[in-house]
């Protein structure tokens, strides 16, 4: 065959190109003199040959690849890097996952995203391949520990290249948690208005970070001041009518803020009072009232049915009471005394008004003052006044020209009232608590008895006792003296006090608006006005 022929069969194609088939060619120390370069097979994955030796490029992992012997691929790969993440503080307790979008170079896909602790290290849950300069990665927050940020962040490939970034990109944080719930941090009633009243309020933070409180929103009682550790100062200024402030309270910790809302309620002053009823009478302690402030009067007495003698005045006593451990207290109004109705009937004391813990003992006293001691028959033989606080009563006038013992005076020193007038001996004296019974010798000398709890605590006689507390009951010509009063000073402080009014039928009291005015002793020919108590909280 010519040479032209071989030529012509070499070139004999559709396309004009040298068949494969057409050629038998061997290349040996091949040199390419261009300048773009060498342009080789390139195809996806499963496009790959099976000769050993193959060299191209893989469109499926961007990497140039070649088969070895082993039959296995080997690429021609570049390190990766991770330069930087959207995320840089994970807020662990937050719940949930973090999406995490990674910055760097010659990622490839398959690859994996881990974050890297100062001692422990976990990874991303899914990895997705963006391109070859981005990944996004997503993983539990709560796998991030702040006792081990900052995390670098490392992304390794298929084939084990791995690329980590050169310091910690992510940090670690958690919002505070606050310790008290949302509502009410305490009601401030008029006598406990200081701050000490209120629940202070506390947080605690995951990481350990210092936290601060303010007032983010709204606004806490006038009178109050609000600490950055959460605890309330002060006192709450005083209002008309009840009063609600509502404010949000911000904790802040290493950066991270949570917000709760939160009431104070600042109550009106409350009034409860108490009158003669004939019976103990309860008052059980408010949730919330810590102390109170009471004005007590104890019942006047009375004088006889003639003459112009006057009963003496109950005592009066205020204070504060304080309520620590005390859920029930019972009170006692005294019955004002009467005057006699027979012929030479004498005028009988009145009774004590008194505050007790739980029940009405001489043991459980907490403050009570005296009723007024009877008046007796005659010109200007007026009955004794009963004792404020921690004060004896006053002797009553003695004008007569026989009888000249006076009724029961108490005493806070002596268990019961002092012995009447023992004309026939058999007047009694009084115990702590109830008024001695009188004697009965005659119609001529008539007595009533000493005031107990509840006034006249004897039938008709001669000079019966007083009791501890109430006032005495006069005889023919004697008039009585007032009962004591007693507080127990480690429950009651701001103590101010006063004797009744001896014989002068004048008011005792205070001036303040949410108080009667005062209990006045027995007039003459009358009986006296019954003992009050008044509460304020």
């Amino acid at each position: 065959m010519t040479k032209a022929r071989d030529l012509s069969k070499l070139l004999s194609t559709s396309n004009g190109k040298i068949a494969g088939s057409n050629l038998d060619v061997s290349f040996e120390n091949i040199s390419d003199t261009g300048t773009e370069g060498t342009k080789v097979a390139t195809g996806t994955t499963a496009q790959r040959g099976s000769t050993t030796g193959q060299w191209r490029y893989n469109t499926t992992t961007n990497f140039f690849e070649g088969r070895a012997a082993s039959g296995s691929f080997l690429s021609l790969e570049p390190s990766p890097t991770v330069t930087s993440v959207d995320v840089s503080e994970v807020a662990s307790a937050g719940g949930g996952n973090q999406t995490i979008v990674v910055t760097g170079t010659n990622f490839s896909t398959g690859g994996t995203i881990s974050f890297i602790g100062t001692s422990a290290s976990f990874n991303a849950s899914t990895t997705t391949f963006n391109s070859g300069t981005q990944l996004t990665a997503v993983a539990p927050k709560a796998s991030f520990l702040n006792a081990q940020e900052p995390y670098k962040v490392r992304f390794t490939s298929t084939s084990g290249l791995i690329g980590t970034s050169s310091t910690g990109l992510i940090n670690v944080d958690s919002a505070p948690t606050f310790n008290v719930a949302s509502g009410s941090l305490g009601i401030l009633y008029d006598t406990g208005r200081a701050s000490t009243n209120l629940t202070a309020v506390t947080a605690t933070d995951a990481d350990g970070d210092s936290i601060t409180f303010a007032v983010h929103s709204g606004s806490i009682p006038s009178g109050l001041t609000f600490n950055s550790n959460g605890t309330f100062s002060g006192t709450a200024s005083a209002v008309g009518s009840n009063t609600t402030s509502s404010f949000t309270i911000r904790a802040t910790a290493g950066g991270k803020t949570s917000d709760r809302a939160y009431t104070i309620e600042v109550k009106a002053p409350t009034t409860t009072a108490f009158s003669y009823t004939g019976s103990d009478q309860s008052f059980t302690v408010p949730s919330g009232v810590t102390s109170l402030v009471f004005a007590m009067w104890g019942a006047g007495s009375a004088a006889s049915t003639a003459g112009s003698s006057y009963g003496g005045g109950g005592g009066y006593g205020t204070g504060t009471l304080d309520l620590t451990g005390i859920t029930t207290i019972k009170i006692v109004t005294g019955q004002g005394g009467t005057y006699g109705t027979l012929a030479g009937g004498r005028g009988s004391g009145g009774g004590y008004s008194g505050i007790f813990n739980g029940s009405v003992t001489h043991g459980n006293a907490i403050a009570v003052v005296g009723g007024g001691g009877g008046g007796a028959n005659g010109t200007s033989e007026d009955g004794g006044a009963g004792g404020g606080l921690n004060q004896n009563g006053t002797t009553g006038n003695s004008n007569g020209a026989t009888h000249t013992q006076r009724g029961g005076q108490g005493a806070t020193t002596s268990a019961g009232g002092a012995a009447g007038y023992n004309y026939y001996n058999n007047a009694q004296s009084g115990s702590a608590l109830t008024g001695g019974d009188g004697a009965q010798p005659n119609a001529g000398y008539r007595t009533y008895g000493g005031g107990g709890s509840y006034g006249q605590g004897g039938d008709p006689g001669a000079g019966a006792g007083g009791g501890y507390y109430g006032g005495g009951g006069s005889d023919a010509n004697t008039s009585a003296g007032g009962g004591s009063g007693y507080a127990n000073t480690s429950i009651v402080s701001s103590i101010t006090t006063s004797t009744g009014n001896k014989g002068s039928g004048t008011a005792v009291g205070t001036s303040d608006a949410l108080y009667i005015s005062g209990i006045n002793s027995g007039n003459t020919n009358s009986s006296g006005d019954n003992g009050y108590v008044v509460f304020k909280y």
